[in-house]
């Protein structure tokens, strides 16, 4: 079988992170699979080339360039040439190229569209866009659960859960204080951290913020990390005069930073199955989540984390003093729990399901 991956822009997030995984993952099984992205997208390229995976150009990431048809024809032309048996939208804007370019194939590989929030697309995006996809993975059961109740093209949508990369994020207490040090964290304080890109319609990063000012933790300091991150903190800790939150802005390191601190926190309103919390617990963090998206399928409140129901804001500055007041032995156990959880979501688990389902698609009449 041969397979195409399809992303659009560039930068790195949760979505580039699973593209990147699921493609090594799956060249690594046998697969012959390709990416075709923008002439832009150097980090991906570079990531991608210890494992020799063949990559198209097809997008110039430049303003309005989804109206641009040129970017259209490329990727229609690597399609029609390569024989793609598969091609993988993996964003609703890299989806957008793959519709479209499916009207005017000469061929005709099965379409999937990776959906990986739990938003409900309108009823024209679903008749227009989505009706054109094959199958439509959904990275939660709850997520697919919701859409199913919206009656959202239920024939076509499948779970295949995301994954992560456990041979970055393990536990690594040992060392905490070298870290630390490195990356010029306090070594004396709670260090609470949240991993997004800015972006507070949907991750609520600046309720986050109110919530640990409020919550007025003694010793303690709250990192955010992410594009954006370093100047937006900056502001806000301008203008409410405090010193104790931080921005660190894009990182590569997030292994480290997640070893060198306590606890983790999601505030998002929205979220399919939020993969920067699973690392976390991967990490053995003390983790603290709103329930968005497929959240509330793999955290258990006290058992693995804790959580807390979308936009309870008030609820995430309580869970944070009593996730700060934990004994040594509660904080252990939760950190076990956390770390056994993320060992099921293995990334190598994520590329078997895709294996199977390319399979079964393949052989659908």
């Amino acid at each position: 079988m041969k397979i195409l991956q399809v992303v659009d822009g560039y930068g790195w997030g949760g979505t580039k992170e699973q593209v990147y995984l699921t493609t090594r993952e799956l060249r690594k099984k046998g697969i012959d699979v390709h990416i075709a992205l923008s002439f832009q997208y150097k980090e991906m390229v570079e990531k991608l080339k210890p494992y020799r995976v063949p990559v198209h150009y097809f997008e110039n990431h430049i303003k309005n360039a989804r109206y641009r048809w040129e970017n259209y024809r490329r990727l229609i032309d690597i399609i029609d040439s390569n024989r793609f048996d598969i091609v993988i939208g993996n964003s609703p804007h890299a989806f957008d190229y793959v519709r479209i370019s499916k009207i005017f194939l000469k061929t005709r590989p099965k379409i999937i569209n990776v959906k990986r929030s739990g938003r409900l697309p309108s009823f024209l995006s679903k008749v227009l866009k989505y009706s054109a996809a094959d199958k439509i993975v959904v990275v939660s059961k709850n997520v697919e659960k919701y859409l199913r109740e919206n009656n959202f093209l239920p024939e076509k949508l499948v779970t295949i859960e995301s994954g992560v990369d456990l041979s970055r994020f393990k536990p690594e207490p040992e060392k905490k204080l070298e870290l630390r040090k490195k990356l010029g964290l306090p070594a004396d304080k709670k260090i609470f951290v949240n991993v997004a890109n800015w972006n507070p319609e949907v991750k609520a990063q600046d309720k986050l913020f109110e919530a640990f000012i409020k919550a007025g933790i003694p010793d303690s300091i709250l990192v955010f990390v992410g594009k954006e991150t370093d100047i937006k903190i900056k502001e806000l800790s301008e203008k409410h005069r405090v010193n104790n939150v931080l921005g660190l802005g894009f990182r590569t390191d997030i292994p480290d930073i997640l070893n060198a601190s306590d606890y983790f926190i999601l505030s998002s309103y929205l979220e399919g199955i939020a993969g920067a919390l699973l690392q976390a617990m991967a990490t053995g963090k003390v983790v603290l989540s709103t329930l968005a998206g497929g959240i509330d399928g793999y955290l258990t409140d006290g058992f693995n984390g804790f959580s807390v129901n979308v936009g309870d804001f008030e609820g995430l500055k309580e869970k944070m003093v009593k996730m700060s007041r934990l004994s040594d032995k509660e904080y252990r156990q939760i950190s076990e729990n956390a770390v056994k959880t993320a060992q099921n979501y293995s990334i190598e688990k994520t590329a078997d399901r895709y294996i199977k389902l390319f399979e079964e698609m393949l052989h659908e009449k």
